[in-house]
């Protein structure tokens, strides 16, 4: 459904029925500009048996709005705005890759409205970018175009046609078991938005740097990771998790940057054993 939140058009999809007793989870999408909903859709979904889970496409994605400004604050701001439209005093906040990102934002900012937080391959600031062009480089799976690889990076796509050939081009590299149907499916299915892309990757990325803040998150977190993420790897998981007070850090061994698909009963179950273990602490 469409809502207007802060002033922008949000697509949102409301998981789990209208039973108000059951906690509210929202679930935060990576990849600013192209990214969607669809991706915690399927891999929080099944939590609805025991979740009111709340997916959205965030402002300048999928099919929401493109009404600038695509910051940190903004972002986070909108998922405060989402708690408050569904009606829930705290939530469970959970997000993968820069969706980690706007959820560890989310908790430094709104400490108050978080029950726990559940976050898949992300970092807490920008050390991640180095560490992921080297993965990269020593690839066999891809030959790095450079000029093409440093757009996407960067931030400084020319069009949309230009940021969905620098997304085909590194797709390979995300998952463990490289299946070329499936990167060919997701570059057709993909929306992309390349000024929400530029803006996240140019701006917001070049200051990014959320470890000052982290001892201060004080609510039950759960860090999971594949072993073989190439653009978020294990070691910036383990910077948050040594961070956090009480976090709990799961790696999964067979998994590249989404072992919430790539191994998705134990990742669900991961989570499910956090939650109640989290909820039953609060």
């Amino acid at each position: 459904m469409d809502v207007t939140i802060n002033g922008a058009r949000l697509n949102i999809e409301v998981l789990g029925g209208d039973d108000k007793n059951k906690p509210v989870m929202i679930v935060h999408h990576g990849a600013p500009g192209l990214g969607s909903h669809a991706e915690p859709k399927g891999s929080f979904g099944p939590f609805s048996d025991e979740y009111r889970v709340v997916v959205f496409d965030a402002r300048g994605s999928g099919a929401s709005e493109d009404k600038a400004p695509f910051t940190h604050e903004q972002w986070a701001a909108d998922v405060d705005a989402i708690r408050e439209w569904i009606g829930a005093e705290k939530i469970i906040m959970a997000g993968g890759s820069y969706g980690g990102f706007i959820s560890m934002e989310y908790a430094i900012r709104y400490p108050d409205r978080v029950l726990a937080m559940v976050l898949r391959d992300t970092s807490a600031d920008n050390a991640h970018r180095e560490l992921s062009r080297a993965n990269a480089l020593a690839s066999p799976r891809i030959e790095v175009d450079l000029d093409l690889f440093n757009r996407i990076m960067a931030g400084t796509t020319r069009d949309n046609e230009d940021l969905k050939a620098a997304w085909a081009h590194i797709l390979p590299l995300y998952d463990h078991d490289l299946d070329m149907d499936k990167v060919h499916a997701r570059v057709a299915n993909t929306p992309y938005h390349y000024a929400t892309h530029n803006f996240a990757f140019a701006v917001n990325q070049e200051n990014y740097d959320l470890k000052p803040h982290l001892p201060g998150i004080k609510v039950p977190t759960l860090i999971t990771v594949g072993r073989h993420d190439w653009i978020t790897p294990v070691a910036a998981s383990e910077t948050i998790h040594r961070l956090i007070p009480g976090s709990e850090l799961v790696i999964f061994e067979n998994s590249g940057h989404a072992p919430q698909v790539e191994e998705a009963p134990k990742f669900q179950q991961t989570v499910r054993d956090f939650l109640r273990r989290a909820l039953g602490k609060a």
